[in-house]
């Protein structure tokens, strides 16, 4: 019978892996793409990535290889430059490695006999100076060696389908005063085909960049002199954001939220009251007026805690449902910033429930309805991760346990299955973060749910209970899309910048034969712009047809309507879709109709 490599929730991480262990004798093992397996697959490969550019670099010093969510990778320090060039070289060379089927032996010594080893390596001690255990371990394959906790599969010869991806810069530990060191990033799957679905995936991203579509659709842009990670949104960008800032407006409402606004910037006092100053203070900004100061919000649960104190709340006002188009700014590290993805100031589509123990799991179902609503609309599947209390948190054990199991009811009672995140909670609650996969197979972290009942305390928020008692409500903080710039992001790469009609900056261009058809053209954009919701442009520059109708396409604009003196006369329109395919006509009236049907066909 195959051995399944895995990782149950009773076994230890650091030794589940040894051969011994898993009693694996030859190589008669089974391997799939789960979490767990892909785990030790890919810590494997690093080491054996590590293991090539030993040797074909002797003088190579490493720091860490962990295993990220696009794979693995290793930081490391040689004297050569390198570039995306060498990486098949490095590449073949672990392939050679792997064939002569290394044993992978762990080893676990006292630490001063750790530090001995690895003398002179300050790497190797920049590492252990981060590891306060007594005992640590190395894992040796071959003639090279390294710490590490494992786990790891029991040789080499097991790693078969793998493949390096790129080279980058990182600063030693993240600190951008630390000296720089190479990274290469790897990719490694079980079998053959997961691996070229996944390369298929990478070239398929390149041509779905948001960062190359949003420059060639005109959406966005960064100007490196007002800073970066700063964007800027053009005309067609700030139309996609408020389409999708208005559907989301009307759900709110149907669902019973109510807008408010908090300040930008507030006095430092209130975010040491929050925690916000001691466990997110490295992530702020900072400023001083008459000699008080003062931080940019990062996030807006404090103007809604302000919000909530505005008024004397009794039981019979709860659930309180504040949302706010809230921008928010972070101290992001240069290295890390992404297009859309990664930025300093962004838009939450933040919102805050202030409601009684007892309505947290209508609170929370319902959020959960209104994600798969949205999520349904943009045709994405999604999975739910439950995030638990991390290191540095705040708040009793009690109420961590109580927000963790309504938190988990919740996901239960809709009969979702959720993987939990040991750890990976916000410092103040407990957590659900909603993941969706793209068009093309990609996880992106959207919306999350955190329940807070810390917060409420720090602040002494109250309401008035039946009994006329003073009682602490709980707080719940929900972002649906995380956040507008993310989402677009998103959004873009998912349907490749051929975004549907509902949402579309630009829904349909005209594109008048000659100076004949211009009135005529200018008259149906006057009617479509104020009678059907959608936005629609003309094409009148003095260039061919043909080259304006490539023009119109480059945009990805849904629909294209050629109006010639046959479309004059008849008033009956040509009509190019662009992602049915097809071409049709349609009476002007019935254009126009069509437009209102399909601009209010989705609703969340």
């Amino acid at each position: 019978m195959s051995e399944v490599i895995g990782i149950k929730h009773n076994q230890s991480i650091y030794d589940l892996c040894t051969a011994k262990e898993l009693g694996i004798t030859g190589d008669n093992i089974y391997f799939d793409n789960s979490y767990e397996s892909l785990e030790i697959i890919r810590h494997s490969c690093a080491h054996l990535m590590a293991q090539a550019i030993k040797s074909l670099y002797p003088e190579a010093q490493f720091f860490v290889g962990p295993v990220v969510d696009e794979g693995f990778y290793y930081d490391f320090k040689v004297n050569a430059k390198m570039s995306q060039e060498d990486l098949p070289r490095i590449e073949s060379a672990m392939h050679e490695i792997a064939k002569n089927a290394y044993p992978i032996i762990k080893t676990t010594l006292p630490r001063s006999e750790v530090e001995e080893r690895f003398k002179g390596d300050e790497l190797k001690m920049a590492v252990m100076s981060k590891i306060p255990a007594k005992e640590l371990s190395i894992y040796k394959q071959g003639d090279f060696e390294d710490l590490c906790r494992g786990p790891h599969l029991p040789h080499t010869a097991l790693l078969e389908h793998f493949k390096l991806t790129k080279i980058a810069g990182a600063y030693l530990g993240g600190d951008e005063n630390a000296q720089m060191l190479t990274r290469i990033y790897g990719i490694a799957f079980a079998d053959k085909a997961s691996l070229k679905t996944y390369l298929f995936q990478l070239e398929e991203a390149k041509k779905r960049d948001h960062r190359k579509l949003g420059k060639e659709m005109e959406l966005f842009s960064f100007d490196e002199e007002i800073g970066a990670g700063l964007p800027i949104w053009l005309p067609k960008g700030a139309r996609l954001r408020r389409n999708l800032e208005n559907l989301l407006t009307s759900a709110l409402i149907k669902h019973g939220y109510e807008p408010v606004r908090g300040p930008e910037i507030l006095k430092s006092a209130v975010w040491k009251t929050s925690g916000h100053y001691a466990n997110y203070g490295e992530n702020m900004y900072f400023t001083s007026i008459d000699n008080v100061e003062y931080g940019i919000k990062p996030m807006n649960c404090i103007g809604h805690i302000k919000v909530y104190q505005s008024a004397l709340r009794s039981y019979r006002d709860l659930p309180l449902r504040f949302y706010e188009y809230g921008v928010v700014h972070r101290h992001e590290k240069s290295g890390v910033l992404h297009g859309l993805l990664r930025v300093r100031e962004f838009t939450q589509d933040d919102a805050h429930i202030f409601c009684t123990t007892e309505q947290i799991g209508d609170e929370v179902n319902a959020i959960i309805t209104f994600c798969k609503s949205i999520m349904q609309a943009f045709g994405f599947t999604y999975e739910m991760e439950l995030s638990t209390r991390p290191q540095k948190s705040i708040g009793d054990d009690k109420v961590w346990e109580n927000a963790t199991a309504a938190l988990k009811k919740a996901l239960e009672q809709n009969q979702i299955t959720y993987r939990i995140d040991e750890g990976g909670g916000a410092f103040y609650g407990p957590k659900i973060d909603i993941k969706i996969t793209d068009a093309i197979g990609r996880k992106w972290q959207c919306g999350t749910i955190q329940i807070d009942m810390n917060l409420p305390e720090r602040f002494n928020l109250s309401y008035t209970n039946e009994h006329n008692e003073q009682v602490q409500p709980v707080m719940i903080h929900r972002a649906l899309l995380g956040s507008f710039e993310r989402f677009v992001a998103i959004l873009t790469e998912h349907f490749s910048g051929e975004f549907p009609l509902f949402i579309a900056p630009t829904q349909v261009i005209l594109i008048p034969i000659g100076n004949a058809e211009l009135e005529y053209a200018k008259n149906l954009r006057h009617k479509i712009l104020t009678q059907s919701g959608a936005y629609a442009e003309i094409i009148d520059k003095n260039e061919s047809l043909s080259k304006r109708v490539r023009s119109a396409e480059k945009q990805h604009v849904p629909l294209i309507v050629v109006i010639g003196a046959k479309e004059v006369q008849a008033q009956v329109l040509s009509i190019r879709d662009r992602r049915e395919k097809t071409q049709y006509e349609l009476p002007e009236d019935a254009f126009i109709a069509m437009l209102q049907t399909k601009i209010r066909e989705v609703r969340f």
